[in-house]
């Protein structure tokens, strides 16, 4: 097993919770993979609900109190990504070694935050260490979890010289 330690774990903190069977299957099989390398966890913060048509002041409301509940949830002395649009773009391979790195460095948690339908708030972006934008497109949050997973296993692939990068 290939097996630096130096990363106790990795977090993701993510607003709402997993409904549709094929991402819940799906992200369980890369939580399961990312078994071998690294303690990998999923904490769910409840997604604020609103009306179909929020005015800008519920969908504030509501981003306060998930920002609330993300920061009660990043461990003390983690490096902190937060998954936002206007965040640097990574290859597989850039994330490998951004991993590799903090590894290196002696960090010992990472922890990667995914927000609602409405984003993370400012405060969080500016907490975080990086921020990291999977695309220009526009994905469903529940679709990033797993997206952002398979990344994070594909890195410990990359990191290990798994042929599964191929």
């Amino acid at each position: 097993m290939y097996g630096r330690k130096d990363i106790t774990y990795i977090r993701l903190i993510c607003a709402g919770r997993l409904r549709e069977k094929y991402y819940i299957e799906a992200f369980e099989e890369y939580s399961k993979r990312l078994g071998a390398f690294i303690k990998f966890e999923c904490v769910e913060i409840s997604e604020q609900k609103t009306g179909d048509t929020p005015s800008a002041g519920e969908i504030a409301r509501a981003l306060e109190k998930e920002t609330r509940d993300i920061l009660k949830q990043i461990p003390e002395g983690a490096f902190t990504v937060a998954l936002c649009i206007e965040g640097k773009k990574f290859s597989s391979e850039k994330l490998a070694e951004q991993i590799s790195t903090l590894e290196g460095s002696g960090r010992s948690k990472i922890c990667f935050i995914i927000g609602s339908s409405f984003g993370l708030s400012d405060t969080v972006k500016n907490r975080a260490d990086l921020k990291l934008s999977m695309s220009d497109m526009t994905f469903p949050h529940h679709l990033a979890r797993v997206m952002l997973s398979e990344q994070i296993y594909r890195a410990y692939m990359i990191n290990s010289g798994s042929r599964y990068h191929k």
